[in-house]
């Protein structure tokens, strides 16, 4: 019994791990893998194990994919001259659920926070500006999150590629300042890609 009970505790502590879940929810979690059909369980753990093992980040715009390259930067049908830059893949996600944006992504993977130890440097800011060196793109759309880092990020981005003949836009202000793109609807990510301005 003893060791039952340290085996719950053990997977109570990995549920609280992860963001957003404190420890109610992660005894709720746990006790709800126990009364799971031992098969649904162990999917859950398969498919935690699959998507370690097989999910990277594409060459090319730091998506996820379990390929060389992502799907969206395999698709001949998108419009190269757009690139839009966002700082996690889920934020991509949510611009892709939209359903107005047919150009291309780059995903930062973050966005410089000083205060937590994140510098331009830690983010994936050189292979851009290498995207853009190499031609073909004509305007940067910032998509960085409206909050203080998100903002810092595209002004320091901005500064950095004002050395390419590139236009350099900033999503319209329909998302509210201060929330993260993957919460926002599709009708307030479609005006904000729509109405986008100049930076």
């Amino acid at each position: 019994m003893d060791q039952v009970s340290q085996t719950v505790r053990d997977l109570v502590d990995q549920f609280a791990r992860l963001p957003g879940i404190g420890k109610k929810s992660a005894e709720r979690l746990a006790y709800h893998v126990l009364r799971q059909h031992e098969s649904e369980a162990l999917a859950l753990a398969d498919a935690i194990r699959n998507v370690k093992q097989n999910v990277h980040y594409c060459r090319v715009c730091f998506n996820l994919t379990e390929g060389d390259v992502c799907g969206l930067c395999s698709d001949e049908r998108r419009d190269r001259s757009l690139l839009c830059v966002v700082e996690q893949p889920r934020d991509l996600f949510a611009l892709e659920a939209a359903g107005t944006y047919r150009g291309v992504y780059h995903v930062l993977l973050g966005r410089i926070a000083p205060l937590e130890g994140v510098g331009p440097e830690q983010l994936t800011i050189e292979p851009l500006l290498e995207r853009v060196r190499q031609g073909g793109i004509q305007e940067v759309i910032m998509a960085t999150n409206p909050t203080l880092e998100g903002d810092g990020t595209a002004l320091y981005l901005s500064n950095r590629l004002a050395e390419f003949p590139v236009r350099v836009t900033r999503l319209a202000r329909g998302i509210t300042a201060g929330s993260v793109l993957e919460f926002a609807n599709k009708e307030v990510l479609s005006d904000a890609m729509s109405g986008r301005q100049p930076f």
